[in-house]
């Protein structure tokens, strides 16, 4: 069997269902939607526009899945929304597709889970091993880079960065970049640490988290300016990988500020 569609479901024509796709009770897939292998929609999902949806990737009932975006400037423009492979997109999700303001796509990585009631909006990149917990909003163009883990009903305002393996708090309100293995907390946020349990669990070298820690103490104590703190992390730690990879994503261009220490000034 190349695929099974619950009699109750529509495919309009024109879809595409890989084998070993698998389309349950009253769920609608439309004309432009791509569903790789062993795609599983449990029922009542709904998945439409220009969306591609990788391979083993499963979800659950009342899923909106590019459906046009919560945006006025959007014009109906074809633009996209394209989901990684195994994830797995729980009860009453909602994800949407890119703008023309945003380079017409919107990028959801594989391995991750969005849990119920998740939004992921327009233009936003989400990378790989992403945990997005329930009642959780991301706000359009924002990038969330790979193993973030979100705890349940935060907010992230749009165009916000947020690092590889940072951990954000439940409840929280993101207004501000959160630098890679950090942990923001709060309404608005403010780093907490670094996140070490999550560097503990994926098996980072303990040396390799002192030197962060160490370098996250340089760069987040109060002497000097931010800049001048993180330059001096960079010449100081120039061999560490995890340091650099921290004081590119300061230094590199964004629309939103650095997230602070409590005790940090944000006038630096």
């Amino acid at each position: 069997m190349r695929h099974a569609i619950h009699p109750t479901a529509i495919v309009e024509p024109g879809a595409v269902l890989g084998d070993g796709v698998v389309v349950g009770p009253f769920c609608h897939v439309g004309a432009h939607v791509v569903l790789k292998e062993r795609v599983e929609l449990i029922s009542h999902v709904v998945v439409s526009g220009w969306t591609a949806i990788g391979a083993d990737t499963r979800i659950f009932p009342f899923a909106s899945i590019g459906s046009p975006p919560q945006d006025l400037k959007f014009k109906g423009e074809e633009s996209r929304l394209v989901i990684g492979e195994r994830c797995q997109i729980r009860e009453n999700v909602t994800v949407h597709p890119g703008t023309a303001g945003g380079g017409l796509e919107t990028r959801i990585g594989d391995d991750c889970l969005l849990m119920n009631s998740a939004h992921v909006a327009h233009d936003c990149q989400i990378g790989n091993h992403v945990i997005i917990a329930a009642y959780v909003g991301i706000a359009g163009h924002c990038k969330i880079g790979d193993y973030v883990a979100f705890g349940g009903m935060c907010g992230v305002h749009q165009f916000v960065r947020i690092g590889a393996h940072a951990f954000i708090g439940a409840h929280s309100m993101i207004d501000s970049d959160v630098i890679p293995y950090g942990m923001a907390v709060g309404n608005r946020a403010r780093l907490a640490g670094l996140n070490l349990v999550g560097l503990k669990r994926r098996k980072f070298d303990r040396e390799a988290i002192h030197t962060l820690r160490a370098a996250y103490r340089m760069v987040f104590s109060t002497e000097g300016t931010l800049q001048e703190r993180v330059e001096d992390a960079a010449k100081l730690f120039q061999d560490e990988p995890l340091v650099q990879e921290v004081v590119k994503f300061i230094t590199s261009a964004a629309d939103r500020p650095i997230c602070l220490p409590g005790n940090a000034s944000s006038d630096d």
